[in-house]
């Protein structure tokens, strides 16, 4: 998947990676922020997709980055659920064939709707259709409505695809019912609504090596992420990322917490212990995929109380992948 940069000014899409400025082949754009790229977002991918391939053209999406709220409203700005990598690698796997990113400014935010349509719709993208959520808006001021946007595709030459909501199970998709769960530690309903397990990824660390004095060794990861989900013990799948040839995504227990059995006030620490694997991932990246809670964090008398529940929570999570595994 190809990601491009526009240059609002100039109309310009050029490679981010660098190179020469490049037009879209009759495109059909899935517009908005994508946090988490849930199910609801995929929604969208889908039909840019069906529509470019109907023509002949190109499936593109078009996000903002950063998020608007961190420009617009930085205090009151939400944790995001996935950064901009992630979110590119989530809508390669969607199959689209480009993202246009518009850097967003408070210059930009400035623009009227109208400049929107013509200068980055119109004039940098070449849209031949678009396909929004219901709630779209944009411009100054959120002037822009699905209905606004309607009417410059009509004045315009472009087709304009709404998509109500979707919902899962009664709940609709959305990023802040996402985030909910996840501060809740509801992460198998956060995988409802994501249409995968939430994760989270950061590169492997030295810890105080406290797991293995226990019996209990663990990858500590140094998390890459604004939104971990409410502290606890999870059932998980840990993945090296970036290298080739290393073994498949591993069944873990995850304890995400601040370790209070040993330390009075420690920091928030997220360590895996990967099952039936041997060896150290030290300085590699991994990504951390939450598939269940197993329960809270606890605080216990002392460290037999604590290995003793660990080896109770290994075994629950075993039966638990075990029961998941079966038809």
């Amino acid at each position: 998947m190809d990601v491009l940069v526009i240059d609002w000014r100039t109309g310009a899409l050029r490679p981010r990676s660098g190179g020469s400025p490049r037009a879209l082949r009759s495109p059909a754009v899935a517009i908005g922020n994508f946090d988490g790229v849930h199910v609801g977002h995929r929604a969208l991918l889908a039909l840019a997709l069906a529509g470019a391939r109907a023509r002949g053209g190109e499936a593109a999406v078009l996000t903002f980055e950063p998020h608007p709220a961190k420009v617009l409203a930085p205090t009151l700005a939400p944790p995001l659920i996935s950064g901009l990598e992630r979110k590119l690698e989530l809508f390669a796997e969607a199959g689209m064939d480009a993202c246009a990113l518009v850097p967003f400014t408070p210059e930009v935010a400035a623009h009227r709707a109208e400049a929107f349509e013509g200068e980055i719709l119109a004039r940098a993208l070449g849209v031949r259709e678009v396909v929004v959520g219901h709630d779209f808006t944009y411009g100054r001021r959120r002037e822009g409505t699905a209905d606004t946007l309607r009417a410059a595709g009509a004045a315009r030459g472009f087709a304009v695809t709404v998509v109500p909501p979707v919902t899962v199970d009664g709940l609709v998709a959305s990023s802040t019912k996402i985030r909910e769960l996840l501060l809740e530690g509801n992460v198998e309903g956060a995988r409802v609504l994501l249409g995968r397990p939430f994760d989270v990824d950061g590169t492997v660390v030295r810890g105080d090596g406290r797991g293995r004095r226990i019996g209990v060794p663990t990858t500590n990861v140094a998390a890459e992420a604004e939104l971990l989900p409410r502290p606890g013990v999870y059932g998980a799948h840990v993945t090296v990322l970036g290298e080739p040839g290393l073994p498949a995504p591993r069944a873990a227990v995850v304890n995400l917490g601040v370790n209070p059995t040993f330390v009075a006030a420690g920091k928030l620490s997220l360590e895996a212990h990967l099952l039936d694997f041997a060896g150290d991932l030290y300085d590699r990246r991994v990504r951390v995929a939450f598939d269940f809670r197993l329960r809270g964090e606890e605080r216990f008398a002392d460290a037999d109380a604590l290995v003793a529940q660990i080896r109770r929570d290994i075994d629950t999570a075993r039966a638990r992948f075990r029961g998941a595994e079966q038809p």
